[in-house]
């Protein structure tokens, strides 16, 4: 993996390897990216099931909480 860094003093572009540490990183932070797309949908789904026992619309919903 590439990283490009960019002094905005000079102007001047480096590109380099990722070290092990950023390596590392970027796949401990696409791990948690997964793991909140993942709550989310399940969120959705819940949400979507409430709904469905209760038989109203989300935004029936809405205005009973307002």
């Amino acid at each position: 993996m590439k990283i490009l860094e960019h002094n905005a003093t000079t102007g001047q572009v480096i590109e380099r390897d990722a070290t092990k540490e950023e390596l590392a990183q970027t796949k401990i932070d696409e791990l948690e990216r997964a793991e909140q797309r993942e709550k989310i949908a399940a969120d959705a789904l819940a949400k979507a099931a409430v709904l469905a026992r209760l038989g109203i619309t989300e935004a029936e919903a809405a205005l009973l909480l307002a």
